[in-house]
């Protein structure tokens, strides 16, 4: 076992609850570690339940294409916990010993304290971010927004608020007004918002948060808006029209993902000329969404000429979206479409395959080896049949897959395969694949 492995099982060993949101533990830690918060670069926050990766991932390339060096904080991570942390000083993931040493100085402030492992690990990236060189941290929260570890910054240049959508019920709420209202928490007096379309109990719970805090707000839609227009895309504003190529990330909803990232750093003041979006939206890196898998062992257990498809989506919204994408496959190439997925005990199955229902011919039900939380392949095949699936469940990837083979081949004709429900199952996928996130 590796340094950063062993350290941290400690940092996890230091609460009794995986999530216990709070936010008076990370004072604590952070005033014992010298307020590494105080000493950040410039930060843009950015909360929702879908769509921050894709919009954090959005604002990074942009920003790097103009030559800006940017941290970058996101989670949960699919292969390596190094990629939670990316140091503009060199715009790579931190290396193991950078890390280590970061870790261990907040295991040592933290002095055996009971502290939850997001929020010990959240110090050491702030404590990272303050320490090394850049010119923006795009900071991504890690659950909700009013407790979330990450809310200790008092005046970032811009808070971003993407897709509310029902998740994590058990800690924010199940409600979506509810919802809405933790991620609205990170919205600061006067500090502009740049907000995602949302349903309208979500929306009025946001925009009545940034009225009370006189936080100008741009929605999606309304003030800002991007739409497909002959191979292109475009964005518009109050302010102008500008002509783009359309985003590398598969998907309609990247439209607007891209969107609210480009009106984000606008509202931020970090916005280049327009030839510098159009080659930061070239560059686009955002791994285990609507990721096509085109070679590798796994790809080799699927039928000749298969289509496959990974995406770590795992909520309703998220279920709308890429059940959207599929559809617009099939329309443009029709093929068998086969579902190979595993969930985690806290995700709603039945809200997610919804979606699928009439497009997915049948599921295939996986464990997950790289977290204790995952449902069984029984218990989500069960709930996959709740929202009108055909499914079996398999006690491997593998098995799931040899099956899909089996049905193709009494098809006759090659499938497409989308492996979905979870972010570490998506992790698994890249590893196996040799396509780990850099």
């Amino acid at each position: 076992m590796d340094q950063i492995t062993k350290i941290l099982d400690r940092l996890l060993a230091l609460h009794p609850k995986e999530i216990d949101l709070s936010l008076g533990r990370m004072y604590r830690l952070l005033e014992a570690l010298g307020h590494p918060e105080k000493r950040l670069p410039p930060v843009i926050h950015v909360a929702g339940t879908n769509g921050k990766g894709s919009v954090t991932a959005t604002m990074r390339a942009i920003l790097e294409a103009s030559g800006k060096r940017c941290h970058v904080y996101t989670s949960p991570h699919l292969v390596s916990f190094n990629e939670r942390i990316r140091l503009g000083s060199d715009g790579k993931f931190v290396s193991d010993p950078v890390l280590y040493e970061a870790l261990h100085r907040c295991e040592e402030a933290n002095g055996g304290e009971e502290i939850t492992f997001f929020e010990i690990t959240t110090a050491a990236a702030l404590l990272l971010f303050a320490e090394n060189p850049a010119d923006v941290l795009l900071l991504e929260v890690g659950l909700g927004g009013r407790l979330d570890a990450t809310n200790v910054i008092d005046r970032p240049l811009a808070t971003v608020i993407t897709q509310v959508s029902m998740d994590h019920e058990k800690f924010l709420g199940d409600d979506l007004s509810v919802i809405a209202a933790e991620k609205a928490g990170i919205i600061k007096p006067g500090v502009p918002v740049i907000c995602a379309a949302q349903e309208d109990s979500a929306m009025a719970t946001i925009a009545r948060q940034a009225a009370r805090n006189k936080a100008p707000i741009e929605v999606f839609g309304q003030d800002f808006a991007a739409q497909e227009d002959q191979g292109r895309m475009a964005f518009q504003d109050e302010d102008e029209l500008i002509d783009l190529p359309v985003p590398v990330l598969g998907g309609r909803h990247q439209f607007s993902n891209a969107a609210v990232a480009i009106a984000a750093l606008k509202a931020a003041g970090m916005l280049p000329d327009g030839d510098t979006i159009a080659h930061g939206l070239k560059t686009v890196n955002w791994p285990g969404r609507l990721q096509p898998i085109t070679s590798g062992p796994l790809h080799d257990l699927c039928p000749e000429g298969s289509e496959v498809w990974v995406d770590g989506g795992h909520n309703p919204g998220a279920g709308i979206s890429i059940a959207q994408f599929m559809g617009e496959q099939e329309e443009r190439s029709p093929r068998p479409l086969y579902l190979v997925s595993g969930m985690l005990t806290t995700k709603d199955p039945v809200g997610f395959f919804r979606p699928f229902h009439g497009l997915a011919r049948h599921v295939g039900t996986v464990p997950i080896t790289t977290t204790p939380t995952a449902r069984e392949p029984e218990d989500l095949a069960d709930l996959a049949r709740c929202a009108g699936l055909e499914a079996t469940p398999f006690q491997s990837l593998d098995a799931a897959l040899a099956d899909v083979a089996a049905c193709a081949a009494k098809d006759g004709e090659p499938p497409r395969i989308l492996i979905c429900g979870s972010l570490y199952l998506a992790g698994e996928v890249l590893a196996r694949s040799g396509l780990a996130p850099v």
